[in-house]
């Protein structure tokens, strides 16, 4: 594999004496679950400011469907929840990482409860449901499935309430400012004020996810790994890159949004059956539809692959019809508009990109190797998920992680006397001219790429060849200075894109999601170990 090229330091030029100025404390860049977790809690002692690319709300978190998995039901414990985490994450968890964050869990999720979330209950009990991997019944929802929602919309209510705490909408985060090492702040856009040079005693980044670098993705489409490439051109580590989660159930229909069908349903019972109409996972794995997510979507892929079909079926006729609506009401809404009674019908499913388990790495503070500068939720690599997320252990992961980074973010902040003063500053990457580019048209060539060979299942020629035409690709991309987030994002896409495939390719095994055709066998001789990606 060719040397992956350096990506130039920052997007855009610009030069701190002629541009606009704004100071805060703790700057939180992204808006869902962990971002709005460590805003809340920094704000305690700190001014805060949080920016979004778009409105608050637009963000992973907000179309999470299944739950939050926490120990608050009778007959568990922290033991059993730690030890099916461990299980899915196939030995690269960080154990001291998973009983952190699980055991804080309950305390946050009770938290939430006072801050007004309604979690789903029968007789004033909260239900818990199950989902693959987990070997206890301990996902809470809400709604049925609405769970990111009601987080999302509790944590937003918290926040309006908060005199500390403002938020910039509709605001880009292009670069962060560095200088020896030491993050100062970003490099912001607005549509209508322009560029913005935001200072900050301590920068958080919760960006989210890359789903978008995908043809076929449950992620909104503000997923384009922006916190992850900016934290990349910085300096800063990231760690496990090759790890893209794929769920297995998303509903598929031609020219349709690939709208998730949540674990859930198979932990309500479920089953998958393929073109012909057979029940196919207890062929390949003793736990059938409750299997680890990498097996389902490994074995679907089988199906699709010896049926020549595009898709197999979801059957949930079976569980009785009141049921199932009071559970899936927004299932049964999307599932309606395309003519599909999911009491009387099947539901074509495939699966589809949904979760980078790796990310920016970050201790257990929530700290990255750039000072200064945190990390949190899915776009941070804490160790939690190992190789394979547990299912529902993403939204619990982003309410611990992001109250930890909002404290250590407070007490760095607060040690930190001295006024903020802007950095002398005149950058000129000297890009070139932009010449005619179709902007749409490259980006969804490198999603269908993305899918075709750095998918559910990689090999090296695949993967050397998906090296060769990303990085054509960013010989006439990535030397440009562009004025807006779709060029922005496409940058940042093709280097995301670029660290998964270098690293899919270092990883000679298959481990997890990491599913190598011509290494088929997990080797923990000597690849039981992360790979750390550096500019």
């Amino acid at each position: 594999m060719k040397k992956r090229t350096v990506p130039k330091r920052y997007l855009i030029s610009f030069d701190t004496r002629t541009l606009s100025h704004i100071f805060t404390d703790i700057l939180v860049v992204g808006s869902g679950v962990a971002g709005l977790s460590a805003a809340i809690q920094a704000s305690n002692h700190s001014s805060v400011l949080i920016i979004t690319k778009d409105k608050i709300d637009e963000n992973n978190t907000t179309y999470a469907q299944g739950g939050v998995a926490v120990v608050l039901s009778p007959g568990d414990n922290i033991s059993k929840h730690k030890k099916d985490t461990l299980t899915a994450g196939q030995g690269l968890c960080n154990a001291a990482v998973v009983s952190k964050i699980i055991s804080e869990g309950p305390k946050r999720v009770q938290e939430m409860i006072e801050w007004g979330a309604e979690f789903d209950k029968e007789n004033d009990h909260l239900i818990f449901t199950q989902e693959g991997g987990h070997g206890f019944p301990r996902i809470i929802r809400a709604l049925g499935d609405s769970t990111g929602r009601e987080v999302e919309n509790t944590l937003i209510h918290r926040i309006k309430k908060n005199k500390n705490i403002k938020v910039f909408e509709y605001t880009y985060a292009i670069d962060l400012i560095t200088d020896d090492n030491v993050c100062h702040g970003i490099a912001a856009w607005h549509p209508k004020k322009g560029t913005t040079l935001i200072w900050a005693k301590q920068t958080i980044l919760a960006t989210g996810g890359c789903g978008q670098v995908y043809r076929e993705t449950t992620n909104p489409g503000v997923a384009t790994g922006d916190g992850l490439a900016m934290a990349y051109r910085a300096g800063a580590a990231l760690q496990d890159m090759e790890f893209v989660q794929f769920h297995p159930t998303t509903l598929y229909i031609a020219g349709a949004v690939r709208f998730l069908i949540t674990e859930t349903v198979r932990g309500e019972g479920g089953i998958l059956l393929n073109k012909n109409g057979d029940r196919f996972m207890p062929k390949y794995h003793e736990k059938a539809e409750l299997a680890p997510r990498d097996v389902v979507s490994q074995s679907i892929l089988k199906e699709m692959r010896e049926t020549g079909n595009t898709h197999v079926y979801l059957d949930i006729r079976h569980i009785p019809r009141k049921r199932l609506f009071t559970r899936f009401p927004k299932i049964k809404e999307i599932c309606e508009s395309f003519g599909i009674d999911i009491s009387k019908d099947l539901i074509p499913v495939r699966p589809s990109a949904h979760y980078m388990i790796g990310g920016i790495k970050v201790n257990r503070f929530s700290m990255t190797t750039v000072k200064h500068l945190y990390a949190c939720g899915e776009a941070a690599c804490t160790g939690m998920h190992g190789a394979n997320r547990l299912g529902s252990n993403s939204l619990l992961e982003g309410l611990v992680m992001g109250n930890i980074a909002g404290i250590e973010a407070c007490k760095s902040a607060q040690g930190i006397k001295t006024n903020l003063t802007p950095l002398s500053m005149n950058e000129k990457p000297g890009a070139s001219k932009i010449s005619w580019l179709d902007l749409e048209d490259i980006g969804n060539s490198l999603k269908s790429l993305m899918w075709r060979n750095v998918g559910i299942e990689r090999n090296e020629k695949r993967l050397l060849q998906a090296e060769e035409m990303i990085d054509m690709w960013c010989k006439y991309v990535m030397d440009k200075e562009f004025s807006n987030p779709e060029g922005w994002e496409l940058q940042n896409m093709l280097l995301v894109a670029s660290l998964i495939v270098s690293s899919a390719y270092k990883r000679r095994e298959s481990r997890g999601v990491h599913h190598r055709t011509d290494y088929p066998q997990t080797d923990d001789i000597h690849w039981k170990k992360h790979l750390v990606l550096m500019k």
